[in-house]
């Protein structure tokens, strides 16, 4: 069998469009767009693509962004007086605030993320959004979790009942995404439970004992801890579907944590890379941007 492909690039296009039909309605009742200002420290060139990536996305679907640049040497202090001043109203209506991740190895990560007020954290790592999350009422979902969430809701791909297995325990996709796929109806979900959630979920990590032993029991296999190749096809249930979130640059090329080949002769279906998990991480931001926007005009 040859797996059917998940296409998150076409998927993200087509939220994408509907999301700008929103932002031009948030625009006409308010008088401006929503504004998402992205902070970026240092040079280094995954950071910066990716960085390039949403402001692209935002111009498409209408939302105001704003990049700034910070230098490496920059510490954690600085980075949270910039934080802080960011979300003052006399530095213009920040919707959305996002530090690009990862920060250099001298800056308290967590500090400069916990300086982001939750009704701004777009990128939902804020532990009052974590929180929520956990309780089955999120304000935002941290993004890639979401758009793979997303994803599996669009193929119809049944999660109730189903066993899914992540490979990667991360605050960013693994712990999130468990928490959407194992949570009740609708967290994130068709009002109908239809899909994307009530699913048995085993979270697999470093410490973990055979893998393959693990990872052959899913249903939804989700790898998540950029390593490339790492799930082989001996590691896949035949027609489970493959979510492949990895990103790794191996001779300039981009591959995911899937050695996407073989496991496709397996899989039923599966994510490639790049095009798959990486466009919906994008504009599931673009979607908690206008979220944030619309949270803020609340009385």
């Amino acid at each position: 069998m040859t797996a059917r492909m998940l296409d998150g690039r076409a998927l993200a296009g087509r939220l994408e469009r509907s999301l700008q039909q929103e932002v031009e309605t948030f625009a006409a009742m308010f008088g401006r767009r929503p504004r998402l200002v992205v902070v970026l420290v240092g040079d280094m060139a995954a950071s910066a693509s990716y960085v390039k990536s949403k402001s692209l996305a935002a111009a498409r679907v209408g939302i105001d962004s704003d990049v700034v640049p910070v230098a490496a040497t920059a510490s954690t202090a600085d980075l949270v007086a910039l934080v802080k001043a960011l979300a003052s109203e006399k530095h213009g209506p920040a919707d959305g605030i996002l530090v690009q991740l990862p920060l250099p190895p001298h800056v308290d990560t967590v500090a400069v993320l916990d300086a982001v007020p939750p009704d701004r954290d777009v990128d939902g790592f804020h532990p009052e959004n974590a929180g929520l999350l956990s309780q089955g009422r999120p304000r935002f979902i941290p993004c890639t979790a979401a758009g793979v969430q997303r994803m599996l809701i669009d193929a119809e791909i049944p999660t109730a009942g189903k066993h899914v297995v992540i490979v990667g325990r991360s605050d960013i996709v693994g712990k999130p995404l468990a928490l959407l796929l194992a949570s009740r109806p609708p967290v994130g979900c068709p009002p109908d439970g239809t899909g994307g959630c009530d699913a048995s979920v085993t979270i697999c990590h470093s410490r973990s004992g055979d893998l393959g032993h693990l990872t052959r029991q899913a249903d939804i296999l989700v790898a998540a801890v950029g390593r490339p190749g790492l799930i082989t096809a001996d590691m896949v249930r035949k027609g489970a579907a493959v979510i492949d979130v990895g990103i790794n640059r191996v001779e300039g090329k981009l591959v995911g944590d899937v050695d996407y080949g073989p496991v496709s002769e397996v899989a039923g279906w599966i994510s490639p890379v790049p095009g798959g998990v990486g466009p919906m991480t994008v504009a599931m931001l673009m979607s908690n941007t206008l979220l944030a926007a619309e949270i803020r005009r609340r009385p």
